[in-house]
């Protein structure tokens, strides 16, 4: 028998939490533990006498506890090792914390710190969290999922570690970045801790650094690739469908040349989506509504240029086009809209150097002759925007200063209130930085980065930068699409997601503050996101949910409140 069952009232959302655990046994499983919580029926009924102090504490005696421990830490990596070490032995309590203290305490838990843990994972490893898949172990994965510590798993972040943001090739490190999504998941959208599960697929690592390092915990394997790395990921989606026929998978740090494969390959198969592509386009999306009805136009009068081609640009794309169909626009007329530009140039059909995912977004080469674009290679972002006038502009191609001044002018001599969004990250990486594109169109420009920045001063006014974040659409998206009972993830689900979010943009009562609400309604937008998924769902014909209740009735019971469960002993 598994070590608990969570059983979730579909209409009030109570939760119990039924076990075979008692005495110490269950005092080591955080999913049950409540520690000096305990009452004393409980710890009567629950082989719990003597194993703990004589008094009954309330979470709010725990959490004043608990928070000053946390004050005492020196550093934020302390801090980070201190919250970690929490959760693993009272996810409750661990919640809570964080759901009182979210602005202070959200980084310490996910970016930055993270990444700076996940470096150091083999050396820092404490204690294990969901399930580890090497490669070697492929004809066994069926039975490694069976092994997770419940059978109602709902949601799954998987990831390879090949690809984790601003770091690379994480190797088995990259599990710590799968852990804190899924922290995120119910910390904003209250997904139940026990229906979430963090899997690292191990197929090795092309990091020679860990490679060579004797602690290392991963496959030590240089990766695996080609034919046989497509043939596990199929024998793992095979598995996941048959032992966790309700969960969704997201896909977290694939490379380039697998995140977009995977996600088409799988998207219809298995209810997927991947956060990197369509979380990044649909929080894109999102500033792009606010903006524009803070300017006072649509979407579908928009010409965009992107400059980047690779996995984020692709999701942009696809959300932008999505949205401009959703709004009336033919779909060949979209993408005649929505130019992506590489290193060589706009990607158009007479071009021979372009990847299958390339191909999905190049234009007609008639098109790139009319508008004197067709050289196969080296037209310039300043020649593109000269020639094709376009309205907004979204960095993603990760090379500073690309945005200059004489290609933000351009612009801003055609357009009144232009959307520049240099999306690239570290700072260091952007395009942009917002005082100068403020500085270059008189204020005018709707400006979203990738990265927290300090109001910016302009003509006396204190602008406050717009961070996107997909933060505010993943956890939504999840939600909904688990109050669906959805088959799979669209892209009108997506659409609505983002204009869920656009409705909260602080920019719709005050001139100058940000598109983007602030971490402290970050649960408030993950329902509104997971309510309008849900019933974008029920009108693509994708959800299987029955009975008579609403979308908001259906996201709200899952909405799992960090508290102490009733528990049952079962035998």
């Amino acid at each position: 028998m598994k070590a608990y069952h969570v059983v979730q009232n579909p209409h009030s959302g109570e939760t119990t939490i039924e076990t075979p655990l008692d005495g110490a046994l269950l005092l080591e499983c955080p999913m049950i533990n409540k520690g000096s919580a305990f009452t004393e029926a409980e710890r009567q009924e629950l082989g719990l006498l003597g194993l703990l102090p004589p008094h009954v504490a309330s979470i709010e005696e725990q959490l004043v506890r608990t928070y000053e421990n946390y004050r005492q830490k020196p550093n934020a990596q302390e801090r980070h090792v201190f919250l970690t070490s929490l959760q693993d032995r009272n996810e409750a309590l661990f919640y809570r914390l964080l759901s009182e203290h979210l602005p202070e305490m959200l980084p310490m838990v996910y970016a930055p710190v993270i990444g700076i843990t996940a470096q150091h994972y083999s050396h820092s490893y404490r204690r294990p969290r969901g399930l580890y898949i090497a490669y070697p172990q492929r004809d066994a994965i069926e039975a490694i999922l069976r092994n997770a510590p419940t059978d109602d798993i709902r949601a799954i972040v998987v990831t390879d570690g090949e690809h984790v943001v601003g770091l690379g090739d994480m190797g088995v490190g990259g599990m710590e970045i799968a852990v804190g999504k899924l922290t995120l998941y119910t910390l904003c959208a209250g997904i139940h801790p026990a229906h979430t599960l963090p899997i690292h697929l191990d197929v090795g690592t092309d990091n020679q650094a860990l490679l060579d390092d004797p602690l290392y915990l991963g496959w030590r394997h240089e990766r695996v690739r080609g034919p046989e790395y497509d043939a596990f990921i199929e024998l793992f989606v095979d598995a996941v469908t048959r032992v966790f026929p309700n969960a969704i998978l997201q896909w977290e740090d694939f490379a380039r040349p697998n995140a977009r494969r995977l996600l088409d390959r799988y998207r219809d198969r298995i209810c997927s989506f991947n956060d990197d592509i369509q979380g990044t386009g649909a929080a894109t999306l999102a500033g792009v509504l606010a903006g524009l009805a803070h300017t006072g136009n649509t979407i579908a009068e928009q010409r965009v240029v992107i400059a980047g081609a690779g996995a984020v640009a692709s999701g942009v794309a696809d959300m932008l086009a999505a949205a401009m169909i959703q709004a009336g626009v033919a779909p060949d007329e979209a993408r005649a809209a929505i130019w992506l530009i590489d290193s060589h140039g706009p990607l158009h059909q007479g071009r021979s150097d372009l990847d299958a995912t390339k191909q999905q977004y190049a234009q007609p080469l008639g098109s790139a002759v009319k508008y004197r674009l067709a050289r196969p290679v080296g037209t310039s972002l300043a020649e593109v925007v000269q020639q094709l006038q376009p309205t907004m502009l979204i960095g993603a191609s990760g090379q500073s200063g690309l945005f200059t001044r004489e290609v933000v002018e351009s612009i801003a001599g055609k357009v009144e209130r232009p959307l520049i969004f240099p999306l690239s990250s570290p700072l260091a990486r952007a395009e942009a930085v917002p005082g100068h594109l403020l500085e270059w169109t008189n204020g005018r420009a709707v400006v979203v980065t990738s990265t927290s920045l300090p109001d910016v001063v302009y003509r006396n006014d204190a602008v406050t930068p717009s961070q996107l974040s997909s933060l505010f659409i993943f956890p939504g998206v999840a939600l909904g699409a688990i109050a669906a009972g959805a088959r799979r993830i669209t892209e009108p689900m997506l659409v609505a997601a983002a204009q869920a979010l656009s409705h909260f943009a602080p920019l719709n009562t005050r001139a100058t503050a940000p598109l983007y609400p602030t971490i402290a309604n970050v649960r408030e937008v993950a329902r509104a996101v997971g309510i309008a998924v849900a019933t974008a769902a029920e009108q693509a014909g994708v959800s299987t949910a029955s009975g008579n209740s609403s979308a908001a009735e259906r996201v709200d019971a899952r909405m799992w409140q960090p508290a102490y469960n009733q528990i049952r002993h079962v035998e």
